[in-house]
């Protein structure tokens, strides 16, 4: 008994360790997110070269077709293809992305990258490390909440670059989203390792709060790209109306992918989670009536699961409506996850409810 003891010790030493070291690695990783952002922009050649990629993808090259005729052989243009985008959108291409098409960015870029994987790893092995220190799922507080919450996060984001996708622009709000989150979790939501209280000590944890946590890792992917979409989407007004942006939105805003592209990510991704997180709904339903004998019972963690549920629900209705496609959809996205937000930190740190376990 006592040498389980000691070694359950050890292991909430060792988690706390590897949760530290990750904090640091995030922390290499950021400036060398940082790094490629600045040296990605400095290069006019790059920028050069960059430009005359946008002006041949805006203006596809004409292909010639060679026709045999007795006596000779006659060339016809072939005719151009144009395809247009949905009505109400712009036809802009993508841009060069944070490494702005440098070598010298995409060096810190791809390093960046790397330290990244590293920091997930490290995070990775630190949340095992609790979970193997209490014996049991490590979700039974704020603290094991945020340190997994951030995990799956970078995971979600390193899938989609292995899946080819190209998001490394959203490697460097993550990474600080998660500097910031590790942050609160290891100074104000710090917490022993101890046991469950006897509602969560269940299998329907597992089920549960593992979807609960890959939703929120998910809808937060989508929030920073509906957010980088208003951002890019006025750029573009800007220059459509023929505005003259500042130097710094030049250089940041023209390396994101087009505001059309930023848009369809983020509607793919909030619909792609969003069956999840009605299952989540539907299993803390069952959960609750497991342990408390109701299904439903209106606790203020129940209230605003649902009320995200329904915000996110308003988004999907109004992308596919007349009249609210765009910024006023992309509203209600960012309204649905503070939600989300709320339901996480208010209800468990401000309000008192039978789901309050922060801990703190």
């Amino acid at each position: 008994m006592i040498l389980a003891a000691t070694t359950n010790e050890s292991l909430a030493r060792m988690s706390d360790l590897l949760i530290y070291s990750s904090m640091a690695v995030y922390t290499l990783a950021f400036f060398a997110h940082i790094a490629e952002w600045v040296f990605g922009s400095r290069s006019k050649v790059g920028r050069t070269a960059a430009a005359l990629t946008q002006q041949a993808q805006a203006a596809p090259a004409a292909v010639s077709v060679q026709v045999k005729q007795a006596g000779g052989t006659a060339v016809l243009d072939k005719p151009q293809v144009v395809t247009r985008s949905a009505a109400g959108t712009r036809d802009v291409p993508d841009g060069p992305g944070a490494a702005g098409g440098t070598v010298k960015g995409d060096l810190y870029g791809r390093i960046a990258v790397s330290l990244t994987v590293l920091a997930f790893l490290i995070e990775a092995a630190g949340v095992v490390a609790r979970a193997l220190s209490v014996q049991r799922a490590p979700w039974g507080n704020m603290y094991e909440f945020s340190t997994t919450f951030s995990t799956v996060a970078v995971g979600a984001y390193l899938g989609f670059l292995v899946a080819k996708k190209n998001v490394r622009w959203i490697g460097l709000p993550l990474v600080t989203t998660v500097l910031l989150d590790l942050g609160m979790a290891t100074t104000w939501l710090k917490t022993p390792s101890d046991q469950l209280v006897p509602a969560l000590d269940s299998y329907w944890l597992w089920i549960h709060v593992s979807t609960a946590i890959f939703c929120g890792a998910v809808f937060y992917i989508g929030a920073v790209a509906t957010l980088l979409y208003l951002f890019r989407d006025s750029y573009e007004n800007k220059l459509a109306t023929g505005g003259n942006p500042g130097s710094f939105a030049r250089s940041v805003l023209e390396r994101l992918p087009a505001a059309a592209t930023l848009d369809k990510f983020a509607y793919r991704v909030n619909a792609a989670v969003f069956p999840l997180w009605t299952f989540t709904i539907i299993a803390g339903a069952i959960w609750a009536g497991d342990a408390w004998g109701r299904y439903w019972g209106w606790d203020a963690k129940e209230v605003w699961s649902f009320i995200t549920w329904v915000g996110y629900a308003a988004y999907l209705h109004a992308r596919a409506t007349a009249g609210w496609k765009g910024r006023k959809a992309a509203y209600i996205a960012l309204i649905a996850f503070g939600c989300f937000l709320f339901n996480y930190y208010g209800v468990n740190i401000f309000v008192s409810s039978k789901h309050s376990y922060a801990g703190v």
